[in-house]
Order: structure tokens, then C-alpha cells, then sequence
């Protein structure tokens, strides 16, 4: 969309928030320790109602998600964002299909890594905007709802 495009309805804006879900493998994960941010980059796996990662137990991110139980995703650029804020669980285990569709995103497969924890992220809250003027309307997911359905286009 240009800058001097219309603002999308949100339909719309659900639907290419959830095309990104879909297509992309990467996003930045922001969790925060006594108010210390701490932002790193790691793949996923979009099952259509929450978000699979994998990441060191040992880590600042692991140990942030198990302190504090909330996190904030992004995914896209400036200019084409979604950004999830969810609730955070950290299973023991997945399913093997599960576990299979976090290895193809990450292009290795956490179950070889002993240290290697899983992050099961169930969205609350979604927003999606492009430009300045799509600022207003942003939140296309509210208490785990989408505002609208996707439209077709």
C-alpha cells in the first residue's frame, strides 16, 4: 500500500495480518526481566490459533516467558506490521506433528538440542498497520476475537 492508499478495512487488515502468520517464519520476540527489555529475533509456526517457537531454556527469553507468562510478538517491517501480545505457555513437549512444523520454520530441529524449550503463544490481543493513518482502527484482535472476519479481498 502507497501513502496515499485508503485505509483498510479491517476484514482486510485481518486477512493479511493472518497471510503474514501464515507466510512468514521469522518475528521479533520482546519479553522484559525487573523492566529490562530484551528483544531477539526466532522462528515460529502459525497453527491458525497460536504460535509455536523453540528457544533455549537457559536463555533471558525462556526464562522471561516462565517469570512472567505474557509476551509481545512482531512480525513485517515499519511499514507492514502485526504485532501479537499473548499468553505464554511453555509445554514439555509437542505433538510430533507440531514439533515437525517448528523444525521446518527454524531449519533445525529442536528435539536434538537438549536444552531447547518450547513456547506455545495463544494471542489475546492483534494489531496490524501499515501507515500513520491506519494508526486508528489498528486492533483487529481483541480478547483472543477477531474484530471482523477476513474478507476476501
Amino acid at each position: 500500500m502507497a501513502a496515499g492508499e485508503g485505509v483498510r478495512e479491517p476484514g482486510q487488515r485481518v486477512r493479511d495480518a493472518l497471510e503474514r502468520l501464515d507466510g512468514d517464519r521469522d518475528l521479533w520476540i520482546a519479553t522484559a526481566d525487573d523492566g529490562r527489555p530484551w528483544l531477539v529475533p526466532l522462528s515460529f509456526h502459525w497453527t491458525g490459533q497460536e504460535l509455536l517457537l523453540a528457544t533455549p531454556r537457559r536463555s533471558p527469553t525462556y526464562r522471561n516467558l516462565a517469570a512472567g507468562g505474557e509476551v509481545r510478538l512482531a512480525l513485517g517491517h515499519t511499514r507492514d506490521v502485526v504485532v501479537v501480545d499473548g499468553e505464554v505457555d511453555l509445554p514439555e513437549r509437542l505433538p510430533d506433528s507440531q514439533a515437525d512444523a517448528v523444525a521446518a520454520a527454524a531449519g533445525h530441529d529442536p528435539r536434538t538440542q537438549p536444552e531447547a524449550g518450547y513456547v506455545r503463544v495463544v494471542p489475546g490481543r492483534v494489531q496490524a498497520w501499515r501507515t500513520p493513518a491506519e494508526i486508528e482502527g489498528r486492533t483487529i484482535m481483541r480478547d483472543g476475537r477477531w474484530v471482523a472476519e477476513p474478507s476476501d479481498g
